[in-house]
């Protein structure tokens, strides 16, 4: 089972991705505000998958993306963002997130994204 931490500084967002993921997959550990949260939580909970909102206070998530990769090169990120400019969702990637889902999403789109994220941790 993978160890899941949602960060979004929208509790809406929060709780639908909580409510939208697979429990027999994943296990939420943790859930963060903004990038700083996440930081905290991360090193506490040492999470394999994140799912990363882009605008956020405090620290945004180009910014936690970068610490967070530091501190695990491994982990699995998937940015999940309303930002349409490409640039900044390429950024996101270059920093080490692993895939980009675009708000508003289905139950049916957030699984199948962890699920495509992690899928290649089995083979």
């Amino acid at each position: 089972m993978q160890k899941l931490m949602i960060v979004d500084d929208s509790n809406v967002i929060r709780s639908k991705i909580r409510r939208s993921v697979q429990s027999e997959r994943f296990k939420l550990v943790a859930s963060a505000s903004n990038g700083a949260e996440a930081i905290t939580h991360f090193k506490a909970t040492k999470p394999d998958v994140v799912t990363m909102d882009l605008t956020m206070p405090n620290m945004d998530g180009i910014a936690c993306i970068e610490q967070l990769i530091r501190l695990n090169p491994d982990v699995l990120i998937l940015v999940v963002s309303a930002l349409s400019d490409k640039a900044t969702g390429i950024e996101a990637l270059e920093k080490g997130a692993r895939g980009f889902l675009l708000k508003p999403f289905t139950e049916q789109d957030i699984n199948a994204a962890l699920l495509e994220l992690t899928d290649f941790l089995y083979v």
